[in-house]
């Protein structure tokens, strides 16, 4: 009878989950992949519709702005960090190499905004991803 009462138990406290549970690894990728998604993944919808909004536009208005992105070959130490940064895009730093966004040379004076734009994208979607894996192992409530 008692093992009747706990496996009633254990698919209610299963019903109340909610979403399915995917290991913080993944969170981790999907957040870093596309802004928001490991907050998506956890059920926190309107977290994640904001990060995605916010890090897409300050990319997207980054190359409006012609911002450069920075490629991973150059020797020099700031250009390096810049790269770090601009990796934290995730999908759409792949999605620029891809199609050649912001691989240009600088010619207008908001470049250098553009480009700046471009990099806290990056390290906002760094922070939103590990806020992410923060939450799935409790970390963070």
């Amino acid at each position: 009878m008692s093992t009747t009462k706990a496996i009633m138990k254990e698919s209610a406290v299963q019903s109340k989950a909610g979403p399915k549970k995917f290991s913080a690894g993944v969170i981790l990728l999907a957040g870093w992949l596309i802004p928001g998604l490991g907050h998506w993944m956890q059920g926190r919808w309107i977290r994640a519709i904001l990060l995605f909004i916010s890090i897409t536009c300050m990319f997207a208005l980054g190359l409006a702005m012609r911002g450069m992105v920075y490629a991973p070959n150059t020797g020099d130490v700031l250009d390096m960090l810049g790269f770090v940064g601009d990796l934290g895009d995730g999908g759409l730093y792949i999605l620029s190499a891809v199609f050649g966004w912001g691989h240009h040379i600088v010619q207008v004076v908001t470049a250098d905004y553009g480009t700046k734009f471009i990099v806290v994208a990056g390290l906002l979607n760094f922070i939103s991803a590990v806020d992410a894996h923060s939450l799935r192992v409790g970390r963070k409530r």
